[in-house]
């Protein structure tokens, strides 16, 4: 099942008359904030398992 174009435009309707024009781009930031540190947290914990795996290797 894909969506058409009609499909989207009147998600983004019903979207934009819920929340406001206003709202919409501080909400969209802060997704992209969110998204931002989720990204950022995945990488801090690839680097802290590769650290013990390195340590491990050491002995």
């Amino acid at each position: 099942m894909s969506l058409g174009i009609w499909q989207i435009l009147l998600i983004v309707l019903v979207i934009l008359l819920l929340f406001g024009a206003g709202r919409l781009p501080r909400m969209m930031e802060d997704l992209g904030k969110g998204i931002n540190s989720f990204k950022k947290g995945l990488k801090d914990e690839e680097g802290e398992r590769k650290q013990v795996d390195d340590g491990r290797d050491g002995r």
